[in-house]
């Protein structure tokens, strides 16, 4: 038998702790892994649901007490009213959510003293709760669940599509495998779900689309190398790159961690010579990890993909792939704490980031080579604009057709595969850009 789920009240302590760090500006990752494992589980899917549901959170706590209460409380509070607040979603009953919250703050030290407050203000969220809610309809932050100057700049790049991209980014995350060929083919894949009663769609070449996210280890085939976990427009990246290169192509994964693009690299070209960096040495060890449960070979170097001085042999690469580091505007579904930890100088900051890679990287590209340029962004400074800056000034660089921004679609969408399937995917940027062998002649106002 399971053992039994530990009380509610703990499980709110501990996706109040894991708010409370978020406010601190820390990720969501750490402060979930910091939770005892009997409560993990439990306090990733609160705590997500609150990151989901925060700004409407917050504009409630603001209407219910002018002044906040010490920072602990009023992660706690905010928990119990971004969870209670829309009661078709709401996981438990409201006044079992409140009750429960109560008992949280009393047997906490670090909140005890704010028990009557968390319960007067919470019973008063009972009572008052359809008007509450309704003056905070107007609030853009309480609507969309987005900062302020997120929703702006969505509306700048997006100015038609900009409430589909906010509706599908507050939607849970679906599961999406990539099946390994070299172990294993879809079907039979899929049909090893099936006898363990997991239903399952194609999506895309590689991929099959989860009925619902489960625990790796509750899926067959983890350990055995046969799938890995990604999403089916991440998919793109190696499908994009590989193509029509020569044998044994020489192949640079610029920002590989943790690696599930390497993997594919190394599943869709066996016999190319695949280098993956990464500037952290820990999760080049996840890179590590993760071929070495595929089965599968790459070199790993720990090393800035910006300072190639330091790690390039001089041997130009047949193809390049650069995941460039970015605001990850484009999976929130996925990691709900991101939209609160980034700020709006994040975004030119990063882009800043991401010419210095491209600079750096595009003169180790043999000429005819090609290189795809991608981020999990939905901003365009990040990707169409990035990309529009680099062609005008490289004559080199040729623009292929490609996905381009891709938005975060739930069910209905579509991801730029050969297959075209329906699909449910993150938020991306594809550019494919092919080096000329010549530079293009001078034009005439030069």
């Amino acid at each position: 038998m399971s053992p039994p789920a530990p009380p509610l009240w703990q499980q709110l302590q501990a996706a109040a702790s894991v708010l409370a760090a978020v406010r601190r500006g820390e990720s969501a990752t750490p402060a979930i892994a910091a939770v005892a494992p009997d409560l993990r589980p439990a306090a990733q899917a609160l705590a997500f649901h609150v990151l989901r549901q925060l700004g409407r959170a917050e504009a409630l706590r603001r209407r219910l007490a002018k002044k906040a209460p010490p920072p602990p409380a009023d992660a706690l509070l905010c928990t119990a009213l971004a969870l209670a607040w829309k009661q078709e979603e709401a996981p438990y009953p409201p006044f079992t959510l409140v009750d429960q919250a109560v008992e949280a703050a009393k047997r906490s030290p670090q909140t005890r003293a704010q028990q009557a407050f968390v319960n007067a203000c919470l019973r008063r969220f009972l009572r008052e709760r359809e008007q509450l809610v309704a003056e905070t309809d107007a609030e853009p932050v309480a609507h969309w669940n987005h900062p302020r100057w997120w929703i702006a700049r969505l509306q700048q790049d997006w100015p038609h599509q900009w409430q589909d991209i906010l509706e599908a980014s507050n939607l849970p995350a679906p599961m999406t495998l990539r099946v390994n060929t070299h172990r294993i083919s879809r079907e039979p894949l899929r049909d090893l779900l099936a006898a363990a009663h997991i239903a399952s769609e194609p999506v895309g070449t590689q991929g099959l689309l989860l009925d619902k996210p489960r625990p790796v280890h509750a899926i067959p085939g983890f350990d055995e190398g046969l799938w890995s976990v990604q999403d089916a427009g991440a998919q793109l990246a190696a499908e994009l790159l590989v193509p029509g290169l020569p044998p044994q192509a020489r192949i640079l994964d610029a920002c590989a961690a943790p690696g599930g693009k390497t993997a594919h690299l190394c599943e869709l070209a066996p016999d190319a010579q695949v280098l993956a960096l990464d500037v952290d040495a820990g999760r080049c060890e996840r890179i590590h990890q993760n071929l070495g449960r595929l089965g599968l070979q790459a070199e790993v170097r720990t090393a800035d993909a910006a300072e190639p001085g330091y790690w390039w042999d001089g041997r130009s690469f047949d193809a390049i792939l650069l995941d460039a580091p970015c605001t990850a505007s484009g999976i929130v579904r996925r990691h709900p704490d991101v939209r609160w930890l980034r700020r709006e100088t994040d975004v030119e900051q990063l882009a800043a980031q991401q010419k210095r890679l491209l600079t750096a990287l595009w003169p180790l590209l043999k000429p005819g080579g090609r290189l795809v340029y991608c981020t999990c962004s939905v901003f365009r400074a990040e990707g169409q604009h990035q990309i529009a800056a680099f062609l005008a000034h490289n004559r080199t660089a040729v623009l292929r057709p490609g996905p381009g921004h891709l938005r975060p679609a739930h069910g209905a969408g579509t991801v730029a595969v050969p297959d075209n399937r329906p699909s449910d995917h993150d938020g991306f940027f594809y550019a494919v850009l092919q080096k000329s062998a010549l530079d293009a002649p001078a034009r005439p106002d030069d």
